[in-house]
């Protein structure tokens, strides 16, 4: 990516020549950013007036940087090609900055912080997305709070290092790791939740760290930024009385690389002979196969009920506690990054960036 192609905004907190921290914001669209124009029309917020129409800011003697997406994104329309984008600005400007803020629509956003924690190999700095639910402009807008905390753990450091260096997301009091993390309510203020990871921190009066559950600093990382991404993926979710037609309407999609299998409780599946035929057949052809449970709590043990023991045998991988949102984006990384088929099958079930036990 050009960065020529960006709009680019400067603005500072700080109340000294030398600032506490520097932070980029990576402006890709969605609710916070909209605010209200005279006519009473959403429109994008203006960046250089952040001090004017946030005044707290002043308080965080901060260097800010906003840069904007050229035309910005809906998240309903975020694609992958944006992923790559958010990644290189964070990397091409990674030596700039004490941390990153990724201001992103509410309903993708677990993907794309998933994504990024894939993408951004040896990260050592925070990258926190953050949104909301209410634009900046609306009485009772939950945006300001979000903004300003999720700057806060961007630039918060001890001993000099950063406190939260992974990609996160900062929303309604809680921070989680982005690629534990998904979206449960669309008219609540705590929209997101991790239920097979605590909470990274908690802001009420004060941000409480959880430290024992952040991925701790290392000062020997080095960023290594991949570009590639193979969309090339579909979920099959499974349900009472799924038949032949629908299980191979997905299988057999032309180019097809991997599929995340939604199966019942702890990974158990109908034991039908079409469908256990159909993914034997699929994964013999060169299909990578992943199994999630529908649940939102809990993991995949493969073997426990024989309705799961007989797609560990033909081949299927077990995705033990992963969100949906991190296998999505975790098999589209894999196979845009690994040329082996057992390659990729070996790495599915294993921690890359925290995303499973």
């Amino acid at each position: 990516m050009e960065k020529t192609k960006y709009k680019i905004v400067n603005i500072s907190t700080a109340t000294s020549a030398s600032p506490k921290a520097s932070v980029l914001i990576i402006y890709t669209g969605g609710t916070l950013g909209m605010t209200y124009d005279e006519a009473g029309v959403l429109t994008p917020f203006n960046f250089s007036r952040t001090v004017e129409k946030i005044p707290a800011l002043r308080q965080f003697d901060l260097h800010l940087t906003v840069i904007s997406f050229p035309q910005l994104v809906d998240s309903s329309n975020i694609h992958p090609k944006h992923w790559v984008s958010m990644a290189y600005i964070v990397y091409e400007n990674y030596q700039r900055y004490d941390g990153f803020v990724v201001v992103h629509g509410t309903d993708t956003m677990a993907y794309s912080a998933s994504a990024l924690s894939f993408m951004l190999e040896g990260l050592n700095k925070p990258v926190i997305f953050t949104g909301a639910q209410l634009p900046i402009g609306s009485k009772r807008s939950d945006a300001q709070e979000n903004f300003i905390t999720a700057l806060e753990i961007a630039s918060a450091r001890i001993d000099g290092n950063p406190i939260v260096p992974e990609v996160c997301v900062y929303f309604g009091s809680h921070l989680l790791r982005g690629n534990r993390s998904s979206k449960r309510q669309s008219i609540h203020f705590d929209a997101f939740t991790s239920e097979n990871y605590p909470s990274l921190a908690e802001a009420g009066v004060l941000i409480d760290y959880n430290f024992p559950a952040i991925r701790p600093y290392n000062l020997d990382s080095e960023l290594i930024y991949h570009d590639q991404l193979d969309p090339n993926v579909a979920i099959l979710k499974l349900f009472p009385g799924i038949n032949r037609k629908v299980v191979e309407s997905i299988l057999q999609i032309p180019d097809l690389k991997g599929v995340v299998l939604e199966t019942f409780g702890s990974g158990n599946a109908p034991t039908d002979a079409f469908l256990l035929d159909s993914l034997s057949d699929a994964i013999e052809h060169g299909l990578t196969i992943l199994n999630i449970s529908q649940c939102a709590g809990g993991r995949v043990i493969q073997g426990r009920y024989q309705t799961s023991k007989s797609l560990e045998n033909i081949g299927v991988v077990s995705g033990k506690d992963m969100t949906t949102e991190a296998a999505v984006t975790k098999l589209m990384f894999l196979l845009g990054t690994e040329s082996s088929v057992e390659r990729i099958r070996q790495q599915l079930p294993l921690s890359i960036s925290g995303e499973t036990y």
